[in-house]
């Protein structure tokens, strides 16, 4: 039965009908990586049956050619496979195809009369994929294309890949997670791939971040650190620290070795690449808050009130710096002769003392702590003045200074206003005196006045009256030897008599120079003339 089979396939096998020895198959171009088929048909005359195919292959041997059975070249299982038949098909197919594939080949068969090589080879070339990435480096939101190239005419469906992940699109626009390395692989033969090209996606500085210890002790060294996501990388110019809004250094290191509370501050980096970020350029980090620790110092003591009296209340107030706050406070007395000795006399940052005695005296002084430590304040001295009994008495003692003020004031005004009057009433009267001799006045005076001076002596002389008939000359001789000058100091008036005068007489004054005679002449018909007798005491 299986003979009666063979005949029936070599009599409807090409090579049945056309009777030629020959092979026919056309050069093929395979990727590496990728598994190639090598079409192949061979025929060959009638009456012959094909008993044995195979494939060999030409290398390049001791300075010639010669041709090698697969079977004889090393390499791994089934990479080398007969896909054909035993009476027309020839085709082979090699897997995972290597540079090392690539040459010249030919087939051979041999039939129970005969044997067959070809007498043309077939040549396989291999080839590999190029990815293309344009452009190759890229500012972030630019546009990327992913490009694969092969050197063989045959379509192949394409994949892209980046580090491993599929990529979805090969036109995108470039962010700073798309950078990486890229190829291009036959879909269903991903093995079959092309050499990675880099993406290179700069962007501006993100991340930046300045790491420091955020809590020191004065005295101690502290160092600052930046660092960014960027790319370009930040170099060591590109990096600035600042405080408080103030620019302290550059570099990415900055170190500070004796911290002191003024180094109190809030911190920040900034970085620069010399590439911008939606306009920006120059990034900021996070601000960091440098806290400095230090135990308590400028200690000092308050007194209220500041002067003190025996018996009132005094309360004393510490206060300190401190980081942190100071949480504990010792107040401690020394007396006055010896500061050396120390004794507690409270505790809390305020000390009262309602009721203070004279035992209180004495230099006092405030400890205050925290967890880093302790600090004494400067002594201060807390005298204590005796209680002034007679304080009550203040007000009245004011009270009657004020009086007296008053009545003495009241006193000078008094004699200002008598010192006015009698010169007020000395200048009128010297004016009078001095108006009597002028008789143009006669006209302005209405009233004239007479009056009779008489200076009294030790020995007082007689008075002259007004009936007296002495001449006037002889009266005013005599008037004039005896009145010492002596008595011209004070002017009694004794006697003031004022009569209605005639106004159709005229008028006089008393002037020495007018005749006695005409003088008494008047005086008989004038009843107006005022007549007064003055007497000066001794």
């Amino acid at each position: 039965m299986d003979n009666l089979i063979l005949i029936i396939l070599v009599i409807i096998s090409p090579g049945v009908w056309s009777g030629d020895w020959r092979v026919t198959f056309e050069d093929e171009c395979a990727l590496k990586g990728t598994s190639v088929v090598i079409k192949c048909e061979y025929d060959y005359p009638l009456g012959h049956i094909v008993t044995a195919v195979g494939w060999s292959k030409a290398q390049y041997v001791d300075g010639k050619w010669k041709q090698f059975l697969l079977s004889q070249i090393p390499s791994p299982p089934n990479h080398f496979k007969y896909v054909g038949n035993r009476w027309s098909d020839c085709t082979l197919k090699i897997n995972d195809v290597q540079h090392s594939d690539e040459g010249a080949y030919f087939f051979n068969f041999v039939t129970t009369l005969n044997r067959w090589r070809s007498k043309t080879f077939v040549h396989l070339s291999v080839k590999e994929l190029t990815a293309v990435v344009q452009p190759s480096t890229v500012t972030e939101g630019d546009v990327v294309r992913l490009t694969c190239v092969s050197d063989c005419l045959t379509s192949v469906n394409i994949v892209w890949f980046r580090d491993g992940q599929r990529v979805p699109n090969p036109v995108f626009q470039a962010g700073r997670e798309d950078a990486g390395r890229y190829y291009c692989a036959v879909l269903g033969q991903e093995t079959a791939r092309s050499a990675s090209v880099a993406l290179s996606v700069q962007y501006a500085p993100s991340k930046v971040k300045l790491s420091m210890s955020p809590s020191v002790v004065k005295g101690s060294s502290v160092t600052f650190t930046c660092s960014s996501d960027a790319d370009p990388p930040v170099t060591q110019s590109g990096y600035s620290l600042y405080k408080d809004g103030h620019f302290i250094s550059s570099g990415q290191n900055h170190t500070i070795s004796d911290i002191q509370p003024s180094h109190r501050g809030l911190y920040y980096c900034q970085a620069w690449n010399n590439i911008s970020w939606r306009g920006i350029a120059l990034i900021n980090s996070t601000e960091v808050q440098l806290d400095v620790q230090y135990r308590p110092e400028n200690i000092s003591i308050s007194m209220d009130p500041p002067h003190v009296v025996e018996g009132s209340s005094v309360n004393l107030s510490c206060s300190s710096a401190a980081n942190p706050a100071a949480d504990n406070y010792t107040w401690y007395r020394a007396s006055v002769s010896s500061s050396s000795s120390l004794l507690q006399v409270g505790s809390g940052q305020v000390l009262s003392l309602p009721s203070v005695e004279a035992s209180h005296t004495g230099l006092y002084l405030c400890q205050a702590r925290n967890p880093l430590g302790q600090n004494n304040s400067t002594e201060v001295l807390l005298a204590i003045k005796e209680k002034d009994h007679g304080s009550q008495s203040l007000p009245i003692l004011a009270g009657f200074g004020v009086f007296v003020f008053v009545t003495l004031l009241l006193l000078l005004l008094f004699f200002w206003l008598k010192q006015r009057t009698h010169a007020e009433k000395k200048t009128v009267y010297d004016l009078r005196l001095s108006g009597r001799g002028s008789s143009s006045s006669a006209s302005e005076l209405s009233n004239s006045v007479y009056a009779n001076i008489h200076s009294l002596p030790s020995s007082p002389p007689p008075v002259i009256s007004a009936q007296d008939t002495t001449p006037h000359s002889k009266r005013k001789s005599h008037h004039e030897r005896d009145v010492p000058t002596s008595y011209e100091d004070e002017v009694t008036y004794s006697t003031v008599t004022i009569k209605a005068r005639n106004p159709s007489l005229p008028h006089h004054t008393n002037n020495s120079r007018v005749a006695p005679d005409s003088r008494f002449k008047a005086g008989e018909n004038d009843d107006s003339v005022i007549y007064a007798s003055l007497a000066e005491s001794s």
